[in-house]
Order: C-alpha cells, then sequence, then structure tokens
C-alpha cells in the first residue's frame, strides 16, 4: 500500500552545474548524489515536440527527477497540489530537481528544445499518478 508523502513545492530547486570555459568551447557535467541529490538510474529525452503539445501531466509516488534544457528552451509547470509554479529552462548551464510528489507538465517547447530528463528510478507504471484528481485527494486527505 501505498503511504501519502506530501511535498511542498519549495522542496524545487535549480541548481547550477559545473562548467569549464575555454577557447575549445564550454563543457558542463553533473554526478549523482554529488550535483543532484540521487542516483540515476534512467536517462531519457524530449525532442521534436510539436508547436503546442504538453509532456508530463502526472505525478510520481517516489521517483524523483532533474531536467535540463540541453537546446532551446521550455517551460515546467509544478504543482504541490496548494501552490502551482512556473519554471523557465533556457540555459543548459542549469538543471531543474523535482522530487516525488509534485505534478508536472512540460510545455512551451521552443522550435529545436531538447529536454534531458535524469531520473531515480527505472521506469514503473505503478509508480505514476496519472489522474490530477486522484493526486489531489492524496495530497489533501
Amino acid at each position: 500500500m501505498f503511504l501519502k508523502k506530501t511535498v511542498s513545492i519549495e522542496k524545487i530547486r535549480l541548481i547550477e552545474l559545473p562548467k569549464i570555459k575555454d577557447c575549445r568551447g564550454d563543457l558542463s557535467f553533473l554526478e549523482s548524489l554529488i550535483h543532484i541529490p540521487f542516483e540515476i538510474k534512467r536517462i531519457y529525452f524530449l525532442h521534436n515536440i510539436p508547436c503546442g503539445i504538453k509532456r508530463g501531466g502526472h505525478a510520481h509516488k517516489s521517483l524523483e527527477q532533474f531536467l535540463i534544457a540541453l537546446n532551446g528552451g521550455f517551460d515546467v509547470f509544478l504543482d504541490d497540489g496548494f501552490n502551482r509554479k512556473r519554471f523557465s529552462l533556457t540555459n543548459s548551464n542549469y538543471g531543474l530537481y523535482i522530487p516525488a510528489m509534485l505534478w508536472r507538465e512540460v510545455s512551451n517547447f521552443s522550435s529545436q528544445g531538447i529536454c534531458l530528463v535524469l531520473a531515480s528510478q527505472y521506469y514503473d507504471e505503478s509508480d505514476y499518478i496519472r489522474n490530477y484528481e486522484d493526486f489531489i485527494k492524496l495530497v489533501r486527505n
């Protein structure tokens, strides 16, 4: 049985990634448990998103994520059941840490926008909350 874990929107963090700059260009990197607060178990990316399309539209019971705009930009809307906040990601030197139990939507992709997602767990459909009303009941009751 899933035990409700409420997470405040205040736990979300925009994290600057290390950058090494020289005449050959920039190199940015991140390491599990050093730059982000979890071990990376899965990596995927969103790209070629048509204009006006939204991704996400769900919450995770225990999975944490870290999103980076590798190219272009997009907006991330996060909701803890009481408050909603928007983050615009447009710089590949910053990533957005998203704890579990936050409703998320990703939209407003630029024409060449690429969203890299680092996840704390392997894919598990049972970790998803796909209905917003069910999410609200879990976090408010």
